[in-house]
């Protein structure tokens, strides 16, 4: 039961229209606030890569971070935080990417990874993938290599995970919403 994803799918709660209309926003929160939930939530990525021979895990800004913090603590590794433009003070470099409603940059500090490092990328959800491949990108460009791509929720119809594997980046996933 406990890491069987849809006892994580029930618990992430739908919001309709929002942040416009017509967008069904998939929100993690109650996944956060409750204690036992949480914890099955991070298990399952803290089982998946224990044995993987990681150096890093990397978070997408700003619910990447979340789990991604969380996920490195327990692996005993370093965090890395990739962030929207103008948030990192160090040197940073750029990528830009096209979102389902509208465009974004991220960024990462120059000296985030060391040439080789193995890293697991982690966000909370995919929907049209360009947040992920814009991190992959990032990571590529500092000389890291993105071992696996994860999030919590994959949204299939939007098409991200596929250009995500198209890229050539494995994907891990807890859970789908499709049609809905």
């Amino acid at each position: 039961m406990f890491l069987d994803p849809h006892y994580i799918r029930d618990r992430i709660r739908t919001v309709p229209d929002w942040p416009q209309p017509g967008v069904q926003f998939r929100d993690i929160t109650p996944l956060l606030q409750d204690p036992k939930t949480f914890r099955v939530l991070v298990d399952m990525f803290v089982y998946r890569y224990m044995d993987q021979g990681l150096d890093l895990v990397a978070g997408v800004d700003a619910r990447g971070f979340i789990l991604g913090a969380v996920v490195a603590y327990e692996l005993n590794l370093g965090f890395v935080p990739i962030r929207k433009k103008g948030k990192l003070p160090y040197m940073t470099v750029s990528e830009e990417y096209e979102l389902e409603y509208g465009s974004a940059t991220v960024e990462i500090h120059t000296d985030a990874c060391r040439a080789g490092d193995r890293v697991l990328l982690i966000d909370d959800l995919i929907a049209t993938g360009g947040t992920m491949i814009a991190a992959a990108k990032l990571l590529n460009r500092i000389g890291a290599n993105v071992v696996e791509a994860a999030a919590i929720v994959d949204l299939p119809e939007l098409g991200g995970s596929q250009l995500i594997k198209a890229q050539g980046i494995p994907l891990f996933t807890v859970c789908e919403f499709e049609g809905e």
